[in-house]
């Protein structure tokens, strides 16, 4: 609160003690008792609006994070990490980038850069706790990958460096670029052979099998919701169609033989 404003408070209070003092104003004594809660009660209120308006006004505290790329700030409004995507908490790393979300922003104060809106109404934003950017820390740790979306010249710096610590982790195979969720083979049951993948472009869901062309450069990241399938009955079912580029029929892999006794 100013000099200015304590100045006149203090005048009003002084104005009513002195007419409670004077023993002929005993008539008006219930008024002016009534008068100076209302002064009391403006003061306060002078306090508090002083003390809100030295808060940074772009700085929140973080209530709940929902996964890897989200979380809500008071009173209800839900924030987004712009310029990345990660798991769903059901998908491959989907918990470990909530957990590594939760331990760089959960109940601090936080920094938002809002960028635009989402078509759920959310905040899409850079964040910073402290001098740390949030949205680098995912990508560097693997906890999501790079998603480009449209913004301004003056964000191009900050872009080309969630870009190049994208490329980093996917190169030293960290968090969802390792093999637990980056798969070009089955490891874990390749008999189950047929992949499952998903458009960025359109959404559309294809599969692959071996013999169709670019099989073995594809990739399934079971992070984003692509799959491994032992049939095409299977791959069929879960909403996947045939890629365009399969020209001979699928051939189931073969059992390893027993071995002889």
């Amino acid at each position: 609160m100013n000099n200015k404003k304590k100045g006149v408070i203090l005048k009003r209070f002084n104005v009513i003690l002195k007419s409670f003092q004077d023993p002929t104003n005993n008539k008006n004594k219930l008024i002016l008792i009534f008068g100076a809660i209302i002064i009391v009660s403006l003061g306060l209120n002078a306090y508090l609006a002083d003390k809100i308006s030295q808060s940074p006004p772009d700085t929140h505290q973080v209530l709940k994070v929902f996964d890897g790329d989200s979380f809500s700030i008071p009173p209800d409004q839900s924030v987004r990490l712009a310029f990345l995507d990660a798991p769903a908490i059901d998908l491959c790393y989907g918990q470990e980038a909530k957990e590594g979300l939760e331990n760089l922003i959960a109940g601090k104060n936080v920094k938002i850069k809002k960028i635009t809106k989402d078509h759920y109404g959310r905040t899409v934003a850079l964040v910073y706790s402290g001098n740390r950017l949030v949205n680098r820390e995912i990508l560097a740790n693997g906890w999501a990958k790079y998603d480009s979306q449209s913004a301004s010249k003056e964000l191009k710096e900050v872009i080309e460096q969630l870009k190049a610590v994208n490329q980093k982790a996917k190169e030293n195979q960290i968090g969802i670029w390792s093999e637990q969720c980056y798969q070009k083979e089955n490891k874990q049951n390749p008999a189950c052979n047929i992949k499952g993948n998903i458009s960025t472009h359109n959404g559309d869901k294809i599969y692959h099998y071996p013999g169709c062309n670019h099989y073995e450069q594809t990739i399934v990241e079971l992070n984003t919701g692509e799959q491994w399938f032992c049939s095409e009955k299977e791959a069929v079912e879960a909403g996947f169609t045939k890629s365009e580029h399969c020209f001979i029929n699928y051939q189931k892999p073969k059992s390893p033989s027993s071995p002889s006794s």
